[in-house]
């Protein structure tokens, strides 16, 4: 997979950094702003890259690009995606995957015409300890209330309330905690149970942009309350209750490192001091990137638009549960008035 790769932050960082050397990965260019061509350089030395591009349009139209890897911004994404299509590149964008639903559409659209793929890197999807939750959902019997609470005091906050806004506070570049940290919990619920009846966000506002909030989704017969925080903290936790056990999960969902089973009959009263479950972990210790991008290029190798299809179906449904939470929530970015 001939992977061009845009952007130069911490996630491509941490991407290079535990992927390098993954069997059929080609790190094939590198873009950037002109501001960053010395780093861009010194990436390429440090890691193998074969060349590197302060011209985002030049290295998109590179035939030695198979794959764009976009990972800058979140209002951005739509843009670089859209180039990388009509360029005929399969395109993986990291999370959130647009600002909105409709941008997704167009995209996928646009994809299907130049009969390319769109992948999120959403590393949940792919973990192989969410393949084993799907194999125990039964198990649970019938669901009655999912939580996911992803809180993480962000550094960037102590800036923020000093009147200095970063891109992740900045609701014209589709900021926020809504599309920061508990996207992350949409994209599960999306994956595990697809498109609630209602959405609702209830979010704490700062300057037009949400630094924390309650997230309720109403499936129906059961109800999930997603909470993500940017201006406080506390510990991680994803549950899902049914009327015959419970899954547990104590780290970020896009890290997923490991769960536990509850069932009533061997686990009753033993919940609160935590004993009586069964622990699962299926990762093999590798790190969240590894699983998506081994798959990524499983994909591309073996043109599974099939599999594609079944992960951008998801990554429709995460961009309209967020776009309508937003909505709700009277939370406007620049892209929603386009």
């Amino acid at each position: 997979m001939k992977t061009g790769i845009v952007g130069s932050g911490m996630i491509v960082k941490e991407f290079l950094e535990n992927l390098q050397g993954m069997e059929g990965l080609e790190l094939a260019a590198i873009c950037g702003t002109p501001r960053r061509e010395a780093y861009l350089q010194e990436l390429c030395r440090s890691y193998g890259i074969r060349k590197w591009y302060t011209d985002y349009d030049a290295m998109v139209t590179d035939p030695g690009v198979e794959v764009v890897y976009v990972a800058v911004p979140n209002h951005l994404h739509f843009e670089f995606c859209k180039k990388a299509v009509l360029a005929g590149k399969h395109v993986i964008c990291e999370k959130p995957f647009t600002s909105n639903s409709r941008e997704l559409e167009e995209l996928g659209r646009l994809a299907c015409t130049r009969e390319v793929m769109l992948l999120e890197a959403v590393s949940t999807r792919y973990l192989p300890n969410l393949k084993k939750i799907k194999e125990l959902l039964p198990e649970l019997g019938e669901i009655r209330i999912v939580t996911a609470n992803y809180s993480q005091y962000s550094s960037r906050y102590d800036a923020f309330k000093k009147g200095e806004i970063l891109p992740v506070f900045d609701p014209h570049k589709s900021g926020g905690a809504l599309m920061d940290l508990n996207i992350y919990n949409i994209s599960l619920m999306a994956d595990l149970f697809g498109m609630p009846k209602e959405v609702h966000y209830a979010a704490n506002m700062v300057r037009g942009i949400d630094t924390s909030g309650i997230l309720t989704m109403d499936y129906g017969n059961f109800q999930c309350v997603c909470i993500g925080a940017k201006d406080c903290k506390a510990p991680v936790s994803t549950c899902i209750q049914g009327d015959r056990g419970c899954i547990c999960i104590s780290t970020p969902v896009h890290m997923l490192s490991g769960f536990e089973l509850y069932k009533n009959e061997d686990s009753r009263d033993k919940l609160s001091g935590q004993k009586g479950g069964r622990f699962y972990d299926y990762n093999e210790g590798k790190h969240r990137m590894y699983h998506e991008f081994r798959e990524f290029i499983r994909i591309v190798h073996e043109k599974d638009r099939a599999c594609a299809e079944r992960m951008l179906e998801v990554s429709r449904l995460t961009m309209e549960i967020q776009t309508r939470a937003r909505q709700s929530a009277g939370i406007v970015f620049d892209a929603d008035l386009g």
